[in-house]
């Protein structure tokens, strides 16, 4: 059987662990509208053919709204405005299916430039009363050569928990690892869980738990998500029974891999007889990726964006058999066409939003594409897993506790399963096989929270070494694939030395900061006689070797530039396999 859907949506109402993961083959029937007056049409029959038994999967462009209120202002656009596959049974999902999968070249159509004019024009429409909060995004481009749903593995491997479908109708495969829920609507009960607020992930642990506090209490990021809660709230008004709206959760920070993100649950009991045209009627769009007053901020998308957004802050989702619908907002969605590729990145605008700001928060929210390049071999069922590299000497691993700490912090910003206990034996079961000798050992942590152990001879390492100094900056230094230690390495490969005799490349950020080697920290001697490191900040692993020494006080942070290297007095590459080996740049 050829797959043609795949949903793996979280059960929004449970504790976060059960999902509905199921596949389909080629429709059975095929719902389609392609024009305003045919949308409605279209969903009575999905949730007629629900209630028949059948399994109805598919998505709403952002350009259907003009479906259910006329003042909705919308881009005329390419593919239908609503697509629905409809399914006798569904089918186990394919857990062999992941497989390796080109990188990606993004181009942006919209200059910094560009992007800071259409701020200013946002803030004189809310400064003269015409909305209080404006969803502003701009879409990115790439030609793409590759397995579409192999593509959408990679990528829900990467952004795992969320809501995530992938839908191929044949013109058009649709690869969504949204992380917000619309809504989930099962008989009279009704959730909604507007995602507003957002920050990056801390390179440490406190450092990441400052930045959810922070998200939770910064008045900036409180306003944006409580604006649209009201909007929500007032949405749902229209279907509710009467004070049946209510808001249980209010601010709560989820964990994605590249960003924190902040959401609110509204629920609501229906009243009686709301279909689910009804509901969208009501809903949609969601207020989160238009703004309020939601008339207001669609009129001026629409004179702001140039182009239709498509699939992209449209809905995404299954319709169960018994009426049970769930959809996503989707964000954080690819949608292909031939070989062109295009996806969406935007965010709320308020009074107070300052275009830097706003600017790297884009560039946060896209990096969830980054991750989807699968660099690892296509009988990974991950994506990527989690690496520590011990030195193993007659029988005794060096570092192991600091390894195992590290590697759990790693799980828990990835969302891996963890067992303490369970990685231990493992580790316990290979110093047993090796009691004697050195060994390089390299520890796995899969995405289902398996781990492996392999141990290989290893030499004595050398007393000194010669490092080259890259000739780029390391575009990856702030991305969680140097901050954490995985399999995915192919960025550090990039830059492994070529020449004869050299060790190790010396890396540096595109600011002109020293950040770390490939394959270990690197500790700089200055003219006072002080041996530092650059701070995380900068962009490195923290390594172990690294983080002993400076607890020792052997090495204190300091920033160190590339411009600054003539007047470096000694260097040394640290890590916790080889220990401390001076070094020379060459």
């Amino acid at each position: 059987m050829v797959l043609q859907t795949l949903i793996d949506f979280a059960e929004p109402r449970g504790d976060g662990t059960a999902r509905l993961r199921v596949a389909f083959g080629a429709p059975s029937r095929v719902l389609v509208a392609h024009t305003a007056e045919e949308v409605k049409p279209v969903l009575e029959a999905v949730e007629a053919l629900s209630r028949e038994g059948r399994w109805c999967v598919g998505h709403l462009r952002y350009e259907a709204a003009e479906a259910f209120d006329p003042a909705f202002a919308v881009h005329a656009g390419e593919g239908p405005l609503a697509w629905f596959g409809v399914h006798d049974a569904a089918v186990p999902w394919p857990e062999t299916m992941a497989a390796a999968v080109p990188s990606v070249a993004w181009q942006a159509g919209l200059s910094r430039a560009g992007f800071d004019r259409n701020m200013q024009a946002i803030h004189r429409a809310i400064a003269n009363g015409e909305l209080y909060q404006l969803n502003y995004t701009a879409p990115l481009r790439a030609e793409f050569q590759g397995n579409a749903r192999d593509w959408f593995m990679a990528l829900r491997n990467a952004q795992p928990n969320g809501y995530a479908a992938f839908i191929d109708t044949g013109d058009e495969q649709v690869l969504s690892v949204s992380p917000e829920l619309f809504f989930d609507r099962q008989g009279d009960r009704i959730l909604a869980r507007p995602m507003k607020g957002t920050a990056p992930r801390g390179a440490t642990a406190v450092e990441d738990e400052a930045m959810a506090l922070r998200l939770r209490t910064v008045p900036k990021e409180r306003a944006e998500n409580v604006m649209i809660v009201d909007l929500i709230r007032n949405d749902l008004s229209r279907v509710a029974q009467p004070f049946s709206v209510r808001v249980p959760r209010l601010f709560h920070t989820e964990a994605l891999p590249t960003v924190w993100q902040m959401t609110s649950d509204v629920e609501a009991k229906l009243r009686d007889g709301v279909s689910l045209v009804d509901v969208f009627s009501a809903l949609f769009p969601c207020g989160s990726i238009t703004g309020a007053p939601k008339v207001s901020a669609m009129r001026m998308i629409r004179d702001l964006e140039p182009e239709a957004r498509g699939v992209y802050c449209g809905a995404v989702g299954v319709v169960r058999p018994g009426g049970h619908a769930t959809f996503n907002v989707p964000i954080r969605t690819v949608t292909l066409r031939g070989t062109e590729a295009r996806c969406g990145i935007g965010s709320g605008i308020t009074a107070d939003a300052e275009a830097d700001a706003e600017w790297d928060e884009w560039r946060h929210k896209r990096a969830f594409l980054g991750q989807g390049r699968a660099d690892v071999s296509s009988s990974d069922m991950s994506s990527f897993e989690l690496l520590e590299t011990l030195a193993l000497a007659d029988g005794s691993l060096r570092d192991a506790p600091a390894h195992l700490a590290r590697m759990q912090n790693a799980a828990s910003h990835f969302g891996y399963p963890w067992n303490e206990a369970v990685v231990a034996a493992c580790l316990h079961r290979l110093t047993q096989v090796h009691p004697t000798g050195t060994w390089r050992v390299r520890l796995l942590l899969d995405a289902h929270g398996q781990p492996r152990a392999e141990a290989f001879a290893m030499e004595a390492p050398p007393s000194r070494v010669q490092l080259q100094l890259a000739s780029r900056a390391f575009d990856e230094a702030e991305s969680d694939f140097s901050r954490f230690k995985t399999t995915r390495r192919a960025h550090y490969e990039a830059f492994a030395p070529t020449a004869p005799g050299v060790f190790d490349t010396l890396l540096w950020n595109r600011r002109g900061e020293i950040t770390e080697c490939t394959r270990g920290n690197i500790a700089l001697q200055l003219e006072d006689g002080r041996w530092v490191t650059p701070p995380l900040r900068c962009g490195l692993l923290g390594g172990i070797g690294r983080s002993r020494r400076l607890s020792e006080g052997q090495l204190t942070e300091a920033v160190v530039r590339v411009d600054e290297l003539p007047r470096v007095r000694a260097l040394a590459f640290v890590n916790s396999l080889r220990g401390w080996l001076d070094a020379d740049l060459r």
